[in-house]
């Protein structure tokens, strides 16, 4: 079963997104709080969104889908951008992140949304095998920038502009 995500689950979320960064390998990344999702999810702006897979037969949460509202300038309407999709590794192959990427489908075409995207690490061949099966393409001639922490700070402190 997949819902939208209430306030009670955010202990579950987040030791989820813990697991996920064991997996992805890189445990030290993960540095948001309980507190810091409850905001993002539920404060007073909600910037992102989250849907949770249960088990039909006992209802535990075993996966959960994290995402937000980008726009295309080209298409001049919203997407759904999946920050994280997970699905706890006893509980794969039981249809859970299908049925989460099917409910992420189902708003965008629902919304008028023009795209579903996210990203993938490239060594994750189990991932990316199954993002095929399901008609997903990668998009392969962009390239994916990111300023971080001590580079972000030093561009954003800097007080005038040039061109």
């Amino acid at each position: 079963m997949i819902r939208t995500a209430t306030a009670a689950d955010v202990p579950a979320i987040h030791a989820m997104v813990r697991e996920l960064a064991d997996y992805e390998k890189v445990p030290h990344e993960a540095k948001a709080t309980e507190e810091q999702l409850h905001e993002a999810l539920f404060g007073e702006r909600p910037a992102a969104f989250a849907h949770i897979a249960e088990s039909d037969e006992d209802g535990e949460v075993v996966g959960f889908a994290l995402w937000f509202l980008n726009f295309s300038t080209w298409r001049g309407v919203h997407g759904i951008y999946l920050e994280d999709l997970y699905v706890r590794p006893e509980r794969r192959g039981g249809g859970h992140g299908k049925a989460l990427l099917r409910e992420l489908a189902r708003i965008c075409v629902e919304r008028g949304y023009g795209r579903l995207e996210w990203s993938v690490l490239n060594w994750n061949a189990p991932s990316i095998g199954f993002y095929e099966s399901l008609g997903a393409r990668p998009q392969d001639e962009w390239t994916v920038y990111r300023l971080a922490d001590g580079a972000l700070a030093e561009l954003g402190g800097r007080t005038s502009v040039s061109s």
